[in-house]
């Protein structure tokens, strides 16, 4: 129904937030899955460190700055106010970033030793952001008072 009685100006500020919401969710589940399978097969983990860093620098990060770009251009086109949903994606956004440059940090350093794994570390800060940010878009689809 706020689709209908939405203007066309912010079709395009929301494409770019939802689409980079979408992009870093994917990219995490793929971080999740790398990380933990070098977790689970401990011969694999040096392999697997290398394309773990490439998808958090290469798509986690940028897929970041997309939806956060795009949240702070609706939000300014739409003035949303002081509504629940929108301090849950602000309080989950922020946070986020920092669990991803932990992950990001983490996931280099053991690239660069070419020994371990940052599976353990990697997979459950994936895991809980994939949990936050489903959190988030819960909250940016079902806007609780």
């Amino acid at each position: 129904m706020l689709a209908i009685i939405r203007p066309d100006g912010w079709n395009g500020p929301l494409l770019v937030h939802v689409g980079g919401a979408m992009a870093l969710v994917g990219a995490l589940v793929v971080v999740l899955a790398l990380a933990a399978h070098g977790w689970r097969r401990g011969d694999d983990a040096a392999a697997l460190a290398r394309p773990t860093f490439r998808v958090l620098a290469l798509g986690v990060l940028p897929a970041y700055v997309l939806m956060r770009a795009g949240a702070e251009w609706i939000a300014s086109e739409e003035a949303v106010g002081d509504e629940a949903w929108v301090g849950i994606g602000y309080g989950v956004s922020e946070a986020g970033l920092l669990l991803i440059l932990v992950a990001t940090g983490l996931a280099w350093r053991t690239s660069r030793r070419a020994a371990g794994s940052p599976g353990r570390a990697v997979a459950v800060i994936a895991g809980v952001l994939l949990v936050a940010y489903l959190v988030a878009i819960w909250a940016m689809t079902a806007k609780p008072a």
